[in-house]
Order: C-alpha cells, then sequence, then structure tokens
C-alpha cells in the first residue's frame, strides 16, 4: 500500500474519506510528522493529521488525556467570557471512531485536528514578538491556574535539575567513552558541581512547600504560537509537552534561545551574549499575563529562571558527550562539546547580566 492510501485510510478514521480531496506534508516539525488534510470545495485545509512520535512521547493515552483537559477547560474559559472566533483561539482535536483523539495503525500513532484559518506562525524573536510570548504564555498558564483534573507528566523529570545531575553524576561514574582523563572534562565537572547547590533552588524550594508546580506549557518557543495576519496572537500550540512543572520552566526555556545571541552550538563563544533587551521584554509580557496568580517567591526567582535553563542544558550536553554521544545527534565528533561550551558561556554571561 502506497503512502497515499495509508495517509487517506488514517484520515479516514476521522473524517468522512468520501470529503477528502488531498492530504499533502504541512511544516517542518521536529518531532511529528504532520499533514494538511484538503476537503473538496475548500482552497484552505480543513484538518491537520498528525503522526504522534510515541518513542518521546511514550503513554500516548497519557498525552491524549492532557491535551483533551487543557484544550476543554480553555474553551469552556472562552465561552463563558463570550470570547469572539474560540475555535481559532484553541486547538480542536477531533475523536476517531475508536471514540479516542488518536488511533494506532499498526505499530503507528494518529491523530487529526482542525485547521486553524489565515493562521501563521513566525521565528523571529524581536522585542514586540519576545513581549507577546510572554503575555501569551503567561496567559495561558493564568487560564489554566484552576484545573482541577490531575495533569500527568508526560516526560518524567524533564526540566529536573537534581535529575540531570544525578545522569551526570552516572556518566562520570561509568565512563563509558573514556573521556574522563582530559583535562577540560574534569574542568567542567569541577565547574558544573560548583554552581549544582545554586541551580537546585527551584527543588529545594518545592521540598518546603513554598514553589508550587503548575501546569505549564514546557516547550516556550515564538513558532508555538499561532499569529493571525495581522500579527495578533491567535493560541499556543505544540501542546504535547504540558505537564505540571514550576513556572521556571516557560520563563527560562524561552530566554534559554530566544536571548542568545549565539547559536546554541556556536564555536565561537564571543558571539554568545545574554540579549537583555529580549529579556526584559519577554519579562514584561511575562508578568502582565501572569498577574492574576504568581507568587512572589516565582516573580522573585524568575532571573534564577533564566539562568537555571542554559546551565541544565550545559550539563545535559556534557553528560552525553561522557557518554559517548549517545542521546543528541551529532554531525561531527566534538559537537557535544561544543554545544556544552556554548551553552556554559551563555550560562555564564546569564549570571553575570542577572545576578551580577
Amino acid at each position: 500500500m502506497n503512502e497515499r492510501n495509508t495517509l487517506f485510510d488514517i484520515a479516514a478514521h476521522f473524517v468522512d474519506a468520501n470529503t477528502i480531496s488531498e492530504i499533502k506534508p504541512l511544516g517542518n516539525g521536529l518531532i511529528n510528522d504532520t499533514y494538511k488534510i484538503m476537503t473538496y470545495g475548500r482552497e484552505q485545509p480543513s484538518y491537520v493529521l498528525q503522526h504522534i512520535n510515541d518513542k518521546v512521547f511514550t503513554d500516548v493515552e497519557m498525552l491524549q488525556r492532557n491535551i483533551g483537559i487543557v484544550t476543554d477547560h480553555i474553551r469552556r474559559k472562552y465561552e463563558a467570557a463570550h470570547v469572539s472566533d474560540i475555535d481559532r483561539r484553541v486547538l480542536h482535536f477531533l475523536k476517531a471512531d475508536n471514540g479516542k483523539t488518536y488511533v494506532k495503525e499498526g505499530e503507528e500513532y494518529w491523530r487529526v485536528m482542525d485547521f486553524i484559518t489565515d493562521s501563521v506562525t513566525q521565528e523571529a524573536v524581536t522585542p514586540q514578538s519576545a513581549y507577546d510570548a510572554g503575555r501569551s504564555f503567561g496567559d495561558f498558564e493564568a487560564l489554566l491556574a484552576d484545573v482541577k483534573e490531575p495533569i500527568g507528566e508526560i516526560i518524567p523529570n524533564f526540566h529536573n535539575i537534581e535529575f540531570r545531575l544525578k545522569q551526570l553524576d552516572d556518566a562520570i561514574h561509568d565512563d563509558l567513552a573514556g573521556r574522563m582523563k582530559d583535562a577540560e572534562v574534569q574542568d567542567f565537572v569541577k565547574s558544573i558541581k560548583e554552581h549544582a547547590s545554586a541551580m537546585c533552588l527551584g527543588e529545594k524550594l518545592h521540598r518546603e512547600g513554598l514553589l508550587p508546580k503548575r501546569i505549564c506549557h514546557c516547550d516556550t518557543k515564538v513558532n508555538n504560537m499561532l499569529f493571525d495576519k495581522q500579527g495578533n496572537v491567535l493560541c499556543i500550540i505544540d501542546l504535547d509537552t504540558i505537564m505540571p512543572s514550576f513556572v521556571f520552566s516557560d520563563f527560562g526555556d524561552f530566554l534559554r534561545s530566544a536571548a542568545n545571541t549565539g547559536a546554541e552550538d556556536d564555536p565561537d563563544l564571543g558571539n554568545i551574549h545574554f540579549n537583555m533587551e529580549i529579556y526584559r521584554s519577554f519579562l514584561d509580557g511575562y508578568l502582565e499575563g501572569t498577574k492574576s496568580f504568581l507568587l512572589p517567591i516565582e516573580r522573585e526567582n524568575l532571573p534564577y529562571a533564566a539562568c537555571l535553563f542554559p546551565y541544565m542544558q550545559a550539563v545535559r550536553f556534557f553528560t552525553d558527550y561522557i557518554n559517548g554521544d549517545t542521546y543528541y545527534k551529532i554531525r561531527y565528533p566534538e559537537h557535544n562539546m561544543v554545544r556544552t561550551r556554548a551553552q556554559w558561556k551563555l550560562f555564564m554571561e546569564a549570571m553575570k547580566e542577572l545576578k551580577g
């Protein structure tokens, strides 16, 4: 069976097959393969067909349940507030003929959602788009602050720095690739451990009952928002990583990439600085969006969050390098070490700007 027929068969679990005119690729997602479903008489796609990567999201039932809880809650909030154009403001997933919002075809999982018309994504991070992102992700968290149903942790310990440091300790102990003899590796181990206690602040505050976990997006990027053609934010997309976390996740993860003046794996460390204009714009938007629920301890520690995420990513790249490059794809033998240096430089720049 060719791919066209296979896609039509999968889509037919959700949509009347007689109405489908064409299915073709959409976007360039790194995790899930995505297609647009065209129906007869429509110039724009009617639906989005998406393959779910169950290697990353291993509990598909939890994944779709999380998304359903969140989108249903937002929709009810918008209806109560008489928000106009709700179908363009929140994602809507179709139920399949099995009664669920996903199907398993062979060994693969699939889902279908409504296509949001006249919408675009943005890639560039400017002070204005950083403010829009801060406000939108803050609004998103605010809408979900009173969800009563439990949300599952779809990727356990995803942003748990204590867990990441334990992974590093295990890598150092095992030394699978024989790289612990290298002087630079030993220097990085020392530097990482010098900052470990301070960077574990969030987990410590949580254990003390001072810092709550909230429903967070956990993959905050400008291109995870849809805009209308006038540049106004319509809705937050790519909801797979929704899970309980500290608000530091949504704040710090955005700035790790958006405020970096260089590339994530920039070999020229002179290119890497922490852009304070982007930081302030995102901060202003985020504080506006979260003003209804953010606790003082969360607000006071947002600078810590902006430092935490390049630190955590440096730990993860470094751990993979010591393990022999088994997790992240590399383009050349030293790639993970180059990434480690770049993230560490960003961490140092953020610390200089935010911590004095």
